[in-house]
């Protein structure tokens, strides 16, 4: 079980949004906690497309982020909204998969135009899977991750103050706060 599992919703090996989530991971580390990663794009295609709740993958993946106390979930956006092998790997996700975890929406884009794409389409569909606590997302626009040597990305310096804030705050709230027990309900008929 992690402290913090992160969520790529790339379907590019060398996706910005991905960096930025190995990024996430280091600071978040720093701060002692545990993390974790998912990269949906390694996700076998064909249980993602077919819907199959009963893969072994598909099933590791969801006790993963069921197991986890926060949730940083970053994409490219493409046509206004989240990528769609991220789409189908939220579909995949319990009604309550985000129950009691404090979410952070991270996504990159090329224009300032998608900025408020996480807030009309990405906090809808958190909100529906249960995340009652979702921190003020953070856009970044491709101009502000620059590539590095041919292999690595460096932020913006506007950028990572935010995306730091974001943590710090995620951090701060992740280790003040008890793990949550997750208690069953029994319906009585």
């Amino acid at each position: 079980m992690s402290d913090v599992i992160t969520i790529a919703g790339s379907p590019s090996q060398s996706s910005r949004s991905t960096a930025v989530l190995a990024y996430t991971r280091t600071l978040l580390q720093n701060y002692g906690l545990t993390t974790d990663a998912i990269h949906v794009r390694d996700l076998d295609a064909e249980d993602l497309l077919t819907a199959r709740f009963d893969s072994p993958t598909i099933r590791n993946s969801i006790e993963r982020v069921q197991q986890a106390r926060a949730v940083v979930i970053a994409t490219p956006i493409y046509k206004a909204t989240y990528s769609g092998v991220l789409k189908v790997f939220l579909d995949l996700l319990p009604q309550d998969g985000l129950n009691n975890k404090i979410v952070l929406p991270i996504a990159t884009g090329g224009s300032p135009a998608h900025l408020l794409a996480i807030d009309y389409a990405r906090k809808p569909v958190l909100s529906a899977l249960g995340a009652q606590h979702i921190l003020s997302g953070i856009y970044i626009q491709n101009a502000q991750i620059q590539q590095v040597n041919g292999n690595g990305f460096a932020l913006d310096a506007a950028v990572e103050k935010r995306l730091q804030h974001a943590l710090a705050t995620l951090a701060k709230q992740l280790i003040t706060s008890e793990p949550v027990a997750v208690t069953q309900l029994v319906a009585v008929f």
